[in-house]
């Protein structure tokens, strides 16, 4: 029985070594040479234990010639073990992080801003804790028309329409067909919608990391912290008590030098929302890059959102039913 299993366990190394030789080209040279060397010593060791007839061998010779040879295939099995591992484990090349300045980023907003004329986009929004008081799980369809033209509208899985929200220049108009109600007013005071208030601003906020509308306003100010293999920006501008604080703090991941998270702040200098970017995948003519995932984390504790766009086209003619409600006279 032992002189069989001998017998395969030989075949079975030679195998191991025949191949290590065979794959031996696509570890490099160096490994190659290795494998090469290795394989040539097992097979030698495996041919200095040659398979012995059972009948010539008495119960000791047995005995050693089994322990000498189970001893030289652990040896030949760890050494080409310690040949993948070398292989696989090589040290990979470091990621280059591109450098920037506060100036060169702020330009870099405004160029990502001037890129798009027009958006249409398609998503969907899963809403947890409570944030947007109409649904959970809302589809919906972004129209937006540089410089300051946006339309909203959110629907249920069904079809049924949950709002309208538009937003020109500084003036809002909100539609809730379920509820039977048309709010409107000023944008930088949404105290007339009420608990709605939040989450469409929270909204208006997110949508600027896709529409690039998240640029350094001229009474702005900017410092640049390296953070890591980010950048961040921290923005400084005036609150409406005339004071100049942090408003919002931009993080640019080094690799592409895009927007991946934003803080927006309160006068006290709390956290009033935090915005992740995620999934960036070229648009249009592939020179553009935007973020097909954004996770909004409420500051106040009030719950979080999370959008996936399925479909953007830019720089594309709206039409008049697209546009058909995107005025407020």
């Amino acid at each position: 029985m032992w002189f069989w299993r001998s017998r395969g366990t030989v075949g079975q190394a030679s195998l191991l070594a025949q191949r290590a030789v065979a794959d031996s080209p696509r570890l490099g040279t160096s490994a190659s040479w290795r494998a090469e060397g290795w394989a040539g010593a097992i097979l030698s060791a495996v041919e200095a234990h040659p398979p012995v007839p059972f009948g010539v061998m008495d119960g000791g010779r047995r005995r050693r010639v089994r322990s000498s040879f189970v001893s030289t295939i652990v040896v030949s099995v760890l050494a080409l073990t310690s040949i993948s591992g070398c292989a696989l484990f090589a040290p990979r090349e470091e990621v280059q992080l591109k450098q920037a300045t506060a100036d060169e980023l702020t330009a870099l907003l405004s160029q990502r801003e001037a890129a798009i004329r027009t958006m249409k986009g398609l998503f969907s929004a899963k809403v947890q804790g409570g944030i947007i008081p109409i649904a959970s799980r809302v589809e919906g369809a972004l129209y937006y028309r540089r410089p300051n033209a946006m339309r909203l509208r959110g629907f249920t899985a069904v079809g049924s329409e949950l709002f309208e929200f538009v937003q020109v220049e500084d003036q809002f108009r909100l539609r809730l067909p379920t509820m039977g109600r048309v709010l409107s007013g000023n944008s930088s005071d949404m105290g007339e919608m009420g608990k709605l208030a939040r989450p469409f601003q929270l909204s208006v906020w997110a949508m600027g990391g896709v529409l690039g509308t998240g640029i350094i306003a001229k009474n702005e100010t900017v410092t640049l912290v390296e953070d890591g293999d980010r950048y961040r920006l921290e923005v400084f501008g005036p609150f409406p008590n005339g004071t100049q604080l942090l408003r919002r703090r931009l993080w640019f991941e080094r690799q592409t030098l895009y927007v991946v998270r934003e803080d927006r702040l309160t006068e006290s200098g709390a956290v009033e929302a935090t915005i992740q970017y995620e999934d960036f995948r070229a648009i249009g003519d592939g020179r553009l890059l935007r973020p097909f995932k954004i996770v909004l984390e409420d500051g106040r504790g009030q719950g979080s959102v999370q959008v996936t766009f399925h479909e953007m086209t830019p720089n594309q003619p709206l039409t008049a039913a697209d546009l058909a409600q995107v005025s407020l006279r």
